[in-house]
């Protein structure tokens, strides 16, 4: 019988008991864990050495906190308005610290981006593994409990639960368990402030062994403020937006990206002869093939990830477009016997967990039953592939996903069409592989889908840019025997089912200009590119500056807006942030550095007060903080 408890102490007092041995608690990704009962448990074993704790989970996630000092002062005041009483993990400042007790292991099978780059307990300790499959690896390093944070509505015989953000394995994880005959206590924490979400999000009480209302057990969610759209990005979201088929199915990943397409596809919808000339301009071989017509059918998500852009997107009245989960319902509304508008039910969002701004969980927590009911968050292993013991489901699933385009971003790309998302050259991991892998093979599964792979052209570094399009990379997410399209900010590349010749030449064509010659050179050395072939003069003017050019005007018309879907900062806050982002980028490269500091010493401009005293430089005293201070407002 489950058993409510009102006390995170009397559920930390009831595991110890329950579990002699080593614990090995199992944690949902993202904001479904229960983070104050994972705090007391954990101080607990760590006060008790003969105890031991391993937790097995992913992406925890921890308060910005910056790195210098003129960071750590800037976020200081915006981490308090917006992450409010968000209560950081003790194991990740402990992990971070590399001072993990010897009794407890912490093993993510996905790390917060770059985070842990040099830290080797954590890069020891890391799960390889795609997010489909999280839960047998979970069973397979032992799970003995699994705890989970839930909302909470009804009363008595009404009281329902809702796993809410994270519905995507802990149901897999019961039913594993349950056929191998091994012991799972499962635990819930209710924190009033997860929206109450349907679907196979939606459990009675008795899903649970242990079911925990202390009012501690409430508090913020993490929520990560939206991030500014650069215009390397919007000209990525613009050429993904072109590529979605009305009617079809849509996944979009979180950040900057998501936002731009999700912004380029509502101007698409909303505004088309500004949408084709921004595109225009951006595509050196025309419009042919691209996607232009507003959306008449909308579209369908099906997503691992529910991120804002979604909603958006809902909103807006694009993501529209309904599904049923009965097999001969949706073979009859796909050959147009049915109209689906007419049928009650069906969803138009199917989502594993979700992460995102404040307003985002506002606007969740404030959906009418209509919409609330028009989102399925259901699990992982329903969405990230099409494989199904139940073959009518598998059915189901291809009847649904229709014209897929399934969206993710990549790191580096080689020039035969290999990705590596996850991992740097040496091996070092960077955050894990996620579902993409298994995105890609369900893309080249599906009749009508395309994989779709975004990446920025270039990345900055300490010794200047260096492509992301490389001619090798000792790291591979997606073999290159699965390469279909590939985006930068400078154009698409079609690779399915081309010659390895094909696939250089059209990835060249989408590099940045600086390193073109270089990537020419490499291919016909190693034989992949005839010694006569020359670039098409069309795809010489890769730059930023090019780019920027095209791009400036429609930003200043409004149509490319930095923050299409609000932030959380504030205008002043914008324009320290601009600065910071400026005065870092010029310590990278010391020639910069020193043009910015003569001229902020010849123009003397001074900052406002109130922005110096946000970053302490008020009362700069000696010469490094009166440089600092100097470089600070000549960057404003």
């Amino acid at each position: 019988m489950t058993q409510v408890l009102k006390s995170i102490d009397a559920a930390v007092d009831a595991v110890l008991a329950q579990i002699p041995g080593t614990i090995v608690l199992g944690l949902p990704l993202g904001i479904g864990k229960p983070n104050p009962f994972v705090n007391a448990l954990y101080r607990r074993v760590k006060a008790e050495p003969a105890r031991r704790l391993c937790i097995v989970t992913a992406l925890s996630l921890e308060k910005p906190s910056g790195k210098s000092e003129l960071e750590q002062a800037f976020l200081a005041p915006l981490v308090e308005r917006v992450f409010k009483d968000y209560p950081d993990f003790d194991y990740v400042k402990d992990l971070r610290a590399q001072n993990l007790p010897p009794n407890i292991e912490v093993r993510e099978f996905f790390m917060k981006t770059g985070d842990y780059l040099h830290n080797p307990g954590a890069q020891q300790q890391h799960i390889n593994t795609n997010y489909t499959f999280a839960a047998r690896e979970l069973v397979g390093q032992g799970i003995n409990v699994v705890a989970q944070a839930v909302a909470t509505r009804g009363a008595g015989a009404d009281w329902r639960l809702s796993l809410s953000s994270n519905p995507d394995l802990t149901a897999e994880l019961v039913e594993r368990c349950r056929a191998e005959g091994r012991p799972l206590l499962k635990i819930a924490v209710v924190n009033e402030c997860m929206p109450f979400m349907l679907g196979a999000a939606d459990v009675a009480p008795d899903f649970f062994d242990l079911v925990l209302t202390d009012p501690a057990g409430t508090h913020t969610l993490f929520a990560p403020p939206n991030a500014k759209i650069s215009t390397t990005d919007y000209a990525i979201g613009l050429h993904a937006s072109s590529l979605v088929a009305d009617g079809g199915t849509l996944q979009i990943g979180i950040g900057s990206l998501g936002d731009a397409i999700a912004q380029a596809l509502i101007l698409r919808d909303r505004q088309g002869e500004d949408y084709r000339r921004i595109l225009e301009g951006l595509c050196p071989d025309g419009l042919v093939g691209r996607e232009l017509a507003p959306f008449q059918q909308g579209l369908y998500g099906c997503s691992e990830m529910f991120v804002n852009g979604f909603l958006q997107l809902m909103k807006a009245g694009i993501v529209r477009r309904k599904v049923f989960k009965d097999l001969d319902t949706q073979r009859r509304v796909n050959a147009g016997e049915l109209d689906p508008a007419a049928l009650p039910g069906g969803i138009c969002m199917t989502g594993g967990f979700f992460l995102g701004p404040g307003d985002f969980y506002e606007s969740l927590r404030g959906l009418s039953e209509p919409e609330r009911a028009a989102i399925d968050m259901t699990r992982i292993d329903f969405i990230n592939q099409l494989d199904s013991p139940d073959g009518r489901e598998m059915e189901l699933k291809r009847a649904q996903r229709r014209k897929a385009r399934l969206m993710n971003t990549t790191m580096k790309v080689t020039l035969l069409g290999a990705a590596a998302s996850d991992a740097l050259d040496d091996g070092s991991v960077v955050s894990g592989v996620g579902g993409q892998y298994n995105f890609v093979a369900m893309a080249h599964a599906l009749p009508d889908a395309r994989s779709i792979l975004m990446l920025r052209a270039t990345k900055e570094t300490a010794d200047g840019p260096v492509s992301n399009i490389v001619y090798r990379y000792g790291s591979c997410t997606i073999p290159r025997h699965l390469r279909d399209i590939v985006i930068t900010e400078y154009g698409v590349a079609d690779l399915r089912g081309q010659n390895d010749a094909t696939v250089v030449k059209r990835l060249i064509a989408i590099a940045d200009s600086r390193f073109q010659a270089a990537l020419i050179d490499e291919a016909k050395q190693h034989g992949k590119l005839e010694a006569h072939w020359q670039l098409p003069a069309r795809y010489a003017d890769n730059t930023p500056q090019a780019l920027d050019a095209h791009l400036h005007p429609f930003t200043e018309a409004g149509l490319l807006p930095g923050f299409p879907f609000g932030t959380d900062l504030t205008p002043d806050e914008l324009k320290i942030v601009a600065a910071l982002r400026r005065l870092k980028k010029a310590t990278q490269n010391p020639v910069e550095l020193v043009k910015l500091a003569l001229r902020s010493l010849w123009e003397g401009k001074e900052a406002p007060p109130a922005y110096l005293e946000r970053l302490g430089l008020d009362e700069a005293q000696g010469f490094k903080a009166m440089f600092i201070k100097k470089l600070f407002a000549g960057n404003l």
